[in-house]
């Protein structure tokens, strides 16, 4: 399930606007802060929200390899890195195949390759 902030952030462009309309000095500092508390706030939300897919990965790659949790993340990493999609994106894909949708070429090309290699040395 994707994160869905309960109330309406307000949009960058509007936050810029009030910090250039700030009466004060004083004003404005507290304004840029809460701009900033916003964008952090969003930035754990949608970190939390895909820390699941990403544990579901994890576990759906312990179960292939079969492998520790610290070898499937490596393997996430990896495939993350050499299909240049964010590891939350990769897990996602792998997630989203549990409820019959095809995973990427690329994604699909990598974990191969990942897994095929994991498996003949042991270690990826």
């Amino acid at each position: 399930m994707r994160y869905a902030p309960a109330h309406q952030v307000t949009p960058p462009h509007e936050e810029q606007r009030l910090l250039r309309t700030a009466l004060s000095a004083g004003d404005a500092a507290l304004l840029e802060e809460v701009v900033e508390l916003r964008a952090r706030n969003e930035q754990l939300g949608q970190a939390l929200a895909s820390r699941a897919e990403i544990d579901q990965a994890r576990g759906m790659l312990m179960a292939l390899a079969p492998c520790s949790s610290d070898r499937a993340w490596e393997l996430l990493v990896d495939v993350s890195q050499h299909c240049n999609i964010k590891l939350r994106d990769v897990a996602a894909a792998l997630v989203a195949t549990t409820e019959d949708q095809m995973l990427p070429q690329p994604i699909g090309r990598e974990l191969r390759q990942a897994l095929r290699h994991f498996q003949a040395t042991g270690r990826g």
